[in-house]
């Protein structure tokens, strides 16, 4: 891939010295259940807002986990620059987003920063919970991946700039698959992933890894599957697409996949990739980022179902955006606030603390690859990812599919019946 000259609005210094902007993380709630960017972040909104000296609180949604620590990481810098002080809320994805909802129907709301999933845009548009950021004059600038600014925009307006480039990647354990003959280079199609998993089970060890436990978990892992198999779960339309010969033959070849190893937890796959219990696995950044000298690495996801086969965009993107709530308390400090934590260089200084940026100069810095490599997949899998459909419906789309293929999955239903159960009751929904 061609290195985009960006460079110069990455400097080395940020990655040897910690950059003023990120220091230690601010206050913390845990939940249960353009051009725009180049106004001086941390200043750029005054704290006439305050008065008296009074601080001016201010209250961000976040995706709990490495999601929301990065941002937190970065925010002591602009409470002192605004005199502002910002109780970051960690919740659940679920949690996350019926909150934002809720909360978007209040006259003021709660939240003035709010970090959103890939497919609640277009409900949230509809719904008029997100501030139109193009009328507030904030741009995309060219060193963001314009790939993942398609799920921030509804027609052309801006409505969520992308913060976290979340992309699956495969994971594999460097020692299993060189025994196994290949290397991370050489996993390039599904044929290869099932050769290797094979020869892993025979030694006694997992070959291939997944995740299970909820409907979006088990969707999640069977689409690049999917994508390979030519198989999607829509039509340009959006109209349901899942009773057909791809899809069934793509879940067959998941099956198979299953069978050479386990279900875990998310933090349970990244342990058995990195101690070398299991070798493959679909994961994401968001849960590991080796190093050089880790056991586990990643590699983009196979984009051919065979060696000799069609390459084909088999990435799901699940990139984590930022945005403002129309009802924000304080719209003027959140809009600051967006564009500093849009701003390069502090956006380069959270890599170390599992930052993954959707900028071209952080993902191709040379300082950032000699530490983790991994950094140039995710930019590539970021070039080319695929969106889940952004619908209103997404989420009661998400249960009923994932539903009926755990229900295959775990012998409730044929693989027949399981199809035709959730090509029927989607094309009920997207009918509503």
């Amino acid at each position: 891939m061609t290195m985009k000259k960006m460079t110069a609005l990455c400097i080395t210094a940020a990655m040897t010295a910690s950059l003023a902007a990120c220091g230690s993380s601010s206050s913390t709630t845990t939940a249960a259940s353009g051009e725009a960017a180049s106004a001086a972040p941390a200043s750029a909104a005054s704290a006439a807002e305050t008065s008296g000296g009074e601080k001016t609180k201010m209250t961000i949604a976040l995706r709990g986990g490495s999601y929301a620590k990065v941002i937190e990481s970065c925010l002591d810098a602009f409470e002192a620059e605004n005199n502002v002080e910002i109780e970051a809320l960690e919740l659940e994805y679920e949690d996350l987003h019926s909150k934002i909802a809720l909360d978007g129907a209040n006259a003021e709301g709660t939240y003035d920063l709010v970090m959103v999933g890939g497919s609640w845009l277009s409900e949230y548009a509809e719904n008029d919970v997100l501030l139109n950021l193009s009328e507030e004059g904030y741009e995309f600038d060219e060193d963001i991946i314009p790939s993942t600014t398609v799920g921030c925009k509804v027609d052309d307006a801006i409505y969520l700039a992308p913060y976290f480039g979340n992309v699956t990647v495969m994971l594999y354990n460097k020692e299993l698959v060189e025994a196994a003959g290949y290397t991370g280079d050489d996993i390039d199609s599904w044929e290869d992933v099932e050769k290797i998993a094979a020869a892993v089970q025979q030694t006694g060890k997992n070959g291939y890894v997944t995740r299970g436990g909820s409907a979006d978990s088990i969707l999640t892992d069977v689409m690049p599957v999917m994508l390979a198999n030519g198989a999607w779960i829509v039509d340009e339309n959006n109209n349901p697409t899942v009773n057909t010969p791809e899809m069934k033959a793509a879940i067959e070849q998941y099956t198979a996949l299953l069978e050479t190893g386990m279900t875990m937890e998310k933090d349970d796959i990244v342990a058995q990739i990195d101690n070398g219990d299991g070798a493959l696995a679909v994961g994401w950044p968001g849960w590991y980022s080796p190093t050089e000298d880790s056991n586990g690495s990643y590699t983009v996801i196979p984009t051919k179902l065979t060696d000799n086969g069609e390459t084909l965009s088999t990435s799901v993107y699940g990139v984590w955006s930022i945005g403002i709530p129309a009802n924000a308390p304080h719209k003027d400090l959140a809009l600051s606030l967006l564009n500093y934590l849009m701003d390069p260089e502090v956006q380069l200084s959270t890599i170390d603390g599992g930052g993954v940026p959707c900028r071209y100069s952080c993902l191709e810095n040379e300082d950032v690859l000699a530490k983790y490599p991994t950094m140039s997949v995710v930019c590539d899998a970021l070039e080319v990812g695929v969106y889940r459909p952004i619908i209103t419906q997404w989420n009661d789309f998400n249960e009923i599919l994932g539903t009926e293929i755990d229900n295959y999955l775990q012998g409730v239903e044929s693989l027949d019946d399981a199809l035709a159960n959730a090509q029927s009751q989607l094309e009920v929904l997207m009918a509503e």
